[in-house]
């Protein structure tokens, strides 16, 4: 008998919706000791099915059909105070995104020790907590137990649910996309914990992604959604080089493969060149001591006409401090910022007001840097607007834009919610282009997109780099996005570069460590996706 049996599961959604079901008529099942991967797109109900397993469903998405079983019980017929007492001792759940699910007033060693009492384990808790949070491989865990969330990276946080989720040692765990931000290498070590703690303990697993090339790291077998629907599934191997569906096959298609194409050299003029660039931030105050961190330092890059340049590293390597100091939006101590020659990082906020419509930014969260109570049409007009061109032409060009990016000229009546997350990327590229600039900083501009919705945010910002002559500064932690569109490459790593060459060199002959480590660090490095025609 199977840990986990979902048998014809169908989820309605409210009325107006895309579509009536968010899931519908869906079978699947997890066996202990196994691992299996749910994939598909934002919107393909792959979330859902594990709120349903978990009985997480809001009332406003109220379960139509089918019964869910774990074991020999039956989920969907438990009461809420029944299904209290099976999440946490028997199922499970590492949330997306950890900064959301862990309380910020709580410190870590309390929240897990919580897990614990609230299913009669409080004794426990004392020797318990800090056994859990060695077990995820966190240093030093008498220290870190007094942590509060924000203390901790991204991917502490992260280890520090996947602690609180083995509490009870379960027998299923659910992971809702748990790498999804994570640096490449941080994603590695919570992809191999999972994986470990799962063959350690035996439990059955299913992990919910949108990456093809984390199935081919981890799963034994793979279940793929499309709107609400399961449209394959089968043995991980089968699927990964096999597909049948042809949803599957353009999934697999629009994954990264991470080997750079043959590039022309770009040898135009230089547009942008950092020399001895230095800035340094100050951590601590009232009740810790003060510790200086040099975020940015020994970052000297030349950019030239027409050319992309990606800039990689992990999280804190100083990546996006080194662009907010090429647009002003931080002030470098120390060094020069050289656009076309002129140093940028003494001029003052109203000398630096020509050079913004030179050099746009398209920034990593489009949700965060869009304004919710604008239309989108005047979002991207206002920066014209704002340096005197007429509100008619502004607009007509917002639409011009839009058509560039591939979206409707209905768009322009529409506030940023109403759009998904790769169409709000695409919009905060329009707006980046309506100042024409010849600079555009592209900082993490996919990095939480499916990879679909991924391969056409890249291929558009290619197209309009072949067709505008733009030149590019690329900011990513992914080095197979890096390896698709930059012409060169540098390495940032602790606000230094350590290595910089041609795409196709850094990764055929990396000469730097810490280099080697990143694309070992590439998920499903070992898989070859088919060539599907």
């Amino acid at each position: 008998m199977s840990l986990l049996r979902v048998e014809n599961l169908t989820v309605a959604l409210p009325a107006g919706g895309d579509r009536d079901h968010a899931v519908t008529d869906i079978s699947l099942h997890v066996d202990a000791g196994e691992i299996l991967c749910i994939v598909g797109e934002s919107g393909s109900g792959k979330s859902i099915t594990a709120n349903a397993v978990m009985g997480l469903l809001p009332p406003g998405l109220p379960l139509r059909a089918g019964r869910i079983f774990l074991g020999d019980t039956e989920i969907t017929a438990q009461t809420p105070e029944q299904l209290r007492a099976l999440r946490g001792s028997r199922m499970a759940m590492i949330f997306q995104e950890p900064m959301t699910a862990l309380n910020p007033l709580m410190r870590v060693g309390d929240q897990i020790a919580e897990a614990l009492a609230v299913h009669g384990e409080a004794a426990r808790a004392k020797d318990r907590v800090p056994e859990l949070l060695a077990a995820v491989n966190l240093p030093d865990p008498a220290s870190l137990a007094r942590a509060y969330p924000f203390r901790l990276s991204g991917g502490q946080r992260q280890r520090v649910m996947i602690a609180m989720a083995l509490a009870l040692e379960p027998a299923l765990l659910i992971a809702d996309e748990p790498t999804t931000a994570l640096d490449v290498t941080t994603q590695m070590q919570i992809l191999r914990l999972i994986r470990e703690i799962q063959s350690r303990r035996g439990m059955g697993v299913m992990f919910i992604t949108h990456d093809f090339g984390v199935v081919a790291e981890i799963a034994d077998r793979v279940a793929v959604m499309q709107l609400g629907r399961i449209v394959e599934q089968g043995p991980a191997a089968e699927i990964l080089n096999r597909p049948q569906h042809t949803y599957t096959q353009a999934l697999i298609a629009a994954v990264p493969h991470g080997i750079p194409a043959a590039r022309p050299e770009v040898g135009g003029a230089t547009v942008l060149e950092s020399r001895g660039v230095t800035k340094t931030y100050s951590r601590g105050g009232w009740f810790a001591p003060r510790v200086e961190v040099r975020a940015v330092h020994d970052a000297d890059f030349v950019l030239r006409q027409g050319e992309t340049l990606g800039l990689v590293g992990e999280s804190g390597s100083g990546k996006s401090t080194l662009a907010r100091c090429v647009v002003n939006l931080v002030k470098p101590e120390a060094g020069e910022m050289l656009f076309h020659g002129s140093d940028l990082r003494p001029l003052s906020r109203e000398a630096w007001k020509p050079y913004r419509k030179r050099i746009q930014m398209v920034f990593q969260d489009p949700f965060a840097s869009l304004n919710p109570r604008r239309k989108v049409g005047e979002i991207i007009a206002e920066g014209p607007i704002t340096h005197g061109t007429p509100r008619a032409e502004a607009l007509d060009r917002a639409r011009d834009l839009l058509r560039l990016v591939q979206l409707d000229a209905g768009a322009m009546d529409r506030f940023p919610h109403e759009f998904s997350g790769g169409q709000r990327q695409r919009i905060g590229i329009a707006r980046a282009l309506a100042m024409e600039p010849e600079l555009l900083i592209a900082d993490e501009p996919v990095s939480a997109l499916d990879v679909s919705v991924q391969a056409q945010v890249l291929e558009l910002l290619a197209e309009i780099r072949r067709r505008l002559g733009l030149t590019m500064l690329f900011i990513t932690h992914d080095l197979r996005v890096a390896a698709q569109i930059c012409d060169r490459i540098a390495v940032m790593q602790r606000g230094a570069i350590v290595e910089m060459g041609e795409t196709a060199q850094v990764f055929g002959a990396p000469a730097h460590a810490y280099t080697r480590q990143l694309l070992d660090s590439i998920p499903g490095r070992g898989w070859t996706p088919p060539d599907i025609t």
